[in-house]
């Protein structure tokens, strides 16, 4: 098993300091870049990522890929991927639970060697990521697809174009789609797609590569397969999730982040619900910067893009704690995304689950027992307590609730927050926050 747990635990000390202030420089975008890497094996020479985020999850997969028989060099903000060298189908079980880009690979790997095998998929634990959808997919394809304890198993020898309907928006079942499509024979028509800007910057990757792909306005996208695709070069866009959650860590302490690397158009959601809980914002070409005393409390439902992302809320919902009033967080894309809230109340804050629709019309998961609505009380002081972090995004929102209380925090798993985010420890320190490694990953 290769999974945060097997690393050697991160823990730090955080001693808040006062509001943060200062300026951070995102990384390119965590969920685009290794699904980048990915598109690199169907080509036929060397593909180079530009403005690569520094991150766990880029080695992780830089692992696989190397597992592979690919060669990959991380050279500064440049990943570049070989993938002539590949001489397996099969991702080694140690990478079981790493995270969930092996999926991806079935469709890429099939096409080189006419097999595959990986191990199960992993990631946070948010609730579950549906593999029917990428299988049933793949099927669709007329590629033969069995799961065993161990992982899943694909095979096919003539890949042919199919019409498909995800049942819901699935990010990665639109991947796996894509990655498939783009060497299929004849015509792919994907509908009810994810339309994420990661989701297009794939699209975008496998296009300079020489697929002939076209997104319509109506979440539809058509592929017309091709026999050959060769190497491209591409520069990611700005991580909109790094770039959301230093913009609301200054607001928790009552401070001001400008965030730079991260186009306004990357953030349209994010930045109107701020505005409307009275935020001020300054935006030019320099980058983006918010600040707000008094803000007003909010009723936000997330929702497939262009709605207001899943990965959002969990530093939104430490914002409501610092918001005089009763505000509403109501998740729809996971059923199991608010576990975080059980540090924020043992923080001190005042916050209740319930498994109704609150903040928004009802979702898939009105008829569950799925709790995915909480109703915080803001105005609260939060205060020190030691906390292990679950996954990526309630790491980063420990942390920004750690530096807005009153007293010092030890967080464990750090690992976690690591892999997600770009140079998270030095960036934290240089908008102010006291932060003490006691041990590192």
């Amino acid at each position: 098993m290769c999974n945060a747990r097997t690393m050697s635990e991160g823990i730090w000390g955080i001693q808040p300091a006062g509001p943060l202030r200062g300026e951070v420089e995102v990384g390119g975008s965590k969920n685009a870049v290794t699904k980048l890497m990915v598109a690199a094996l169907l080509g036929d020479r060397p593909s180079t990522i530009l403005n690569s985020p520094s991150n766990g999850d880029v080695a992780l997969t830089a692992g696989m890929l190397r597992s592979l028989g690919a060669g990959v060099a991380l050279e500064g903000r440049s990943v570049v991927v070989d993938p002539s060298p590949i001489d397996t189908a099969r991702v080694p079980l140690r990478y079981s639970g790493a995270n969930r880009i092996p999926i991806l690979m079935l469709g890429p790997l099939v096409h080189r060697l006419g097999e595959a095998f990986v191990p199960l998929a992993g990631g946070d634990r948010i609730g579950t990521r549906p593999v029917d959808y990428h299988l049933e997919a793949l099927r669709a394809f007329g590629i033969e697809v069995t799961e065993t304890v161990d992982g899943i198993e694909a095979k096919g020898t003539n890949i042919r174009g199919a019409r498909i309907r995800l049942p819901f928006p699935s990010v990665g079942a639109t991947e796996t789609v894509l990655l498939t499509a783009a060497l299929a024979e004849g015509r792919t028509v994907l509908e009810n797609a994810a339309v994420e800007p990661e989701v297009v910057e794939l699209a975008l990757f496998l296009q300079r590569m020489g697929a002939g792909i076209e997104l319509q306005p109506d979440r539809r996208f058509v592929i017309e397969g091709t026999s050959h695709l060769g190497p491209a070069r591409q520069r990611l866009g700005g991580d909109r999730i790094e770039a959301f959650s230093y913009l609301v860590a200054g607001l928790v302490t009552g401070g001001r982040v400008l965030v730079r690397g991260c186009s306004q158009d990357r953030l349209v959601t994010a930045i109107s619900t701020l505005r409307r809980m009275g935020a001020t914002f300054d935006i030019n070409e320099e980058g983006i910067a918010v600040e707000g005393r008094g803000l007003r409390t909010a009723a936000v439902h997330t929702d497939p893009h262009p709605g207001f992302m899943t990965d959002w809320q969990a530093p939104l919902a430490v914002l409501f704690t610092q918001v005089q009033g009763m505000s509403i967080l109501h998740e729809t894309v996971f059923e199991d995304r608010l576990g975080y809230v059980a540090a924020l109340q043992q923080m001190g804050a005042e916050a209740e689950l319930f498994d109704q629709c609150l903040g928004g019309s009802a979702c898939r998961f009105h008829e569950s027992s799925w709790r995915h609505s909480v109703v915080v009380r803001g105005g609260t002081p939060l205060h020190g307590t030691e906390l292990d972090m679950p996954d990526i995004r309630a790491g980063f929102a420990y942390v920004i609730a750690a530096a807005a209380a009153e007293g010092g925090s030890v967080l464990h798993g750090v690992e976690q927050l690591e892999r997600g985010y770009d140079s998270v420890l030095e960036k934290f320190r240089s908008l102010g926050l006291g932060i003490t490694v006691i041990e590192s990953t």
